[in-house]
């Protein structure tokens, strides 16, 4: 039995086993895909796992999109471009890394019906999905990105990989379009930002790529203000889609079935 798994730390939130093994039974494929604690210690064993074929495929999730970089004997073009990876795959005896992150967040932002084109947008966060989050904006021709990180140095790396966005220093707010948090901020139940969000004003697009918790202090902050709220729930299904089919070939259905089973 073929035998897939999400990597990161932390991993209990995920819902990637319960979403590909929905899929996996739907489908008809004997795979499992369960979820892995992982230090980054814990690579070199994973890796030499798959080039055995002891594991047929792996998801990426935070803190390693990019230290999983020098384990992969192929990038492919999205995933070179961004530096991001969150997908493995094994071909003709390659390891193989995807970036399935850049579609996921440009469908969702086109099932929000909203265009990016000549907005201005705030990423709060500099780590493993902002580059895919950066390129999709790109792609869609938003007007103006700037990034705001904790660690400001990380912001200030990404601008040379993307030399036209700006970097603003943590806790400071200008006026915006839309803003995401890309941050882990939130994943825990007593996250702060330290971001005063009452003076971002009305009208805005708040997006978060953290599908679990539903209730943060991000979701609150938009709320309050009367902002529109997005969770990273259909990012996370429309990258995940694309994962399943490049291990499977076949596109699996994402319905409200199914989102009924994820909130269950």
């Amino acid at each position: 039995m073929k035998k897939f798994l999400v990597i990161g730390s932390p991993i209990e939130h995920s819902l990637s086993p319960k979403l590909h093994n929905y899929w996996l039974k739907n489908n008809n494929i004997e795979a499992i895909y369960g979820k892995l604690e992982t230090h980054e210690s814990d690579l070199p064993e994973l890796f030499k796992n798959l080039k055995e074929k002891k594991l047929d495929g792996l998801n990426v999730t935070v803190p390693y999109k990019k230290a999983v970089i020098p384990y992969i004997d192929v990038l492919s073009g999205h995933a070179l471009r961004t530096q991001s990876v969150n997908t493995i795959s094994l071909h003709n005896g390659n390891l193989v890394g995807h970036n399935t992150d850049i579609d996921g967040f440009e469908i969702s932002i086109k099932k929000l019906n909203y265009d990016v084109k000549d907005k201005t947008i705030i990423i709060l966060g500099a780590g493993g999905v902002v580059p895919s989050i950066i390129y999709a904006l790109k792609k869609m021709n938003a007007s103006k990105i700037i990034l705001s990180n904790r660690t400001k140095e990380k912001a200030e790396a990404l601008k040379k990989i993307f030399k036209d966005i700006n970097v603003l220093d943590w806790g400071e707010i200008v006026d915006f379009d839309m803003i995401i948090n890309a941050t882990s901020l939130g994943l825990k139940e007593n996250d702060k930002f330290g971001i005063d969000f009452t003076k971002t004003g009305r009208n805005k697009l708040y997006y978060d790529v953290i599908y679990e918790p539903y209730k943060t202090e991000f979701s609150d902050a938009a709320k309050i203000e009367g902002n529109t709220y997005e969770n990273g729930l259909n990012m996370f299904l429309f990258q995940a889609q694309r994962a399943f089919y490049i291990w499977h070939n076949i596109d699996p259905i994402i319905n409200e079935d199914l989102i009924n089973f994820l909130k269950s």
